[in-house]
């Protein structure tokens, strides 16, 4: 088990994904670093937890405050020394139309979803780098592939993020460092449940979390599910940029 007598740090550990790999991880022998705005539902569900083997360090950090991140990250440290693994799964989605635009949408997705990642990746190298290992695996999405309707700001935070991410896995080999990106399609999820529209091949939590957690056990570069998703992102994202439109624009119409 690549987690046991590691030092694993979760960010958005308080619902949907981020929760079930913790409670996943709760049950084994390692330290365990849970970090969430609401870190009171993270209390919650700890407390009601059996059996728990792994110990527990609950911290309140909002990843897109740069100071609350540095300072969270070096209360972690101080109680375990390093980071061996830290799986940056915080991220937000709004639905936008034209009618509800606003800038604040924009920079609140971009400083959680990206921001919020390099805010931690900053904390985490100099010490990974000083040992010449370490995991840094972010969550994506299948998503960063196209301009999606009403995603717009969701889409380009994690086609910036995978794209950053492609490149510093690169950058990182040569230090001993793995960088794995992490991209679920739909997931059930207190974020996906506000959707409006059919979700296909709609995944829950729990199996997501499992599919994560073999990933990076697996030490893959890549981590990307479910397999259907997978095929029509690629597919999606090989079609020209004119008849993407045309088939966006006709599937709006139909509603």
């Amino acid at each position: 088990m690549k987690f046991k007598k590691k030092t694993i740090l979760l960010t958005g550990a308080s619902t949907g994904i981020g929760k079930a790999i913790s409670q996943k991880l709760l049950q084994e022998s390692c330290n365990l670093v849970l970090i969430a705005r609401r870190d009171n539902l993270i209390n919650d569900y700890v407390d009601k937890s059996e059996d728990i083997i792994a110990n527990v360090k609950i911290l309140k950090c909002d990843v897109s405050n740069k100071l609350d991140v540095e300072k969270a990250y070096n209360s972690a440290v101080a109680e375990f020394g390093n980071i061996d693994i830290a799986i940056l799964n915080s991220g937000v989605g709004f639905n936008i139309t034209p009618e509800t635009f606003e800038s604040k949408y924009a920079e609140e997705t971009m400083n959680i979803n990206f921001m919020g990642v390099i805010y931690w990746i900053e904390q985490l190298l100099p010490e990974m780098i000083k040992r010449k290992e370490g995991i840094i695996a972010p969550v994506s999405s299948l998503a960063d592939n196209r301009g999606y309707s009403g995603s717009g700001f969701y889409c380009a935070s994690k086609a910036a993020l995978s794209t950053f991410l492609e490149g510093l896995s690169i950058d990182l080999k040569k230090h001993g460092i793995k960088v794995i990106t992490i991209k679920p399609g739909f997931v059930k999820t207190p974020m996906t449940d506000k959707n409006k529209f059919k979700m296909p091949f709609l995944m829950s939590a729990d199996k997501s979390a499992d599919i994560i957690i073999k990933g990076i056990e697996k030490d893959k570069n890549i981590i990307q599910f479910p397999l259907p998703t997978v095929i029509g992102a690629k597919l999606i994202g090989l079609i020209p940029s004119w008849l993407y439109r045309k088939i966006a624009n006709k599937e709006i119409m139909n509603g």
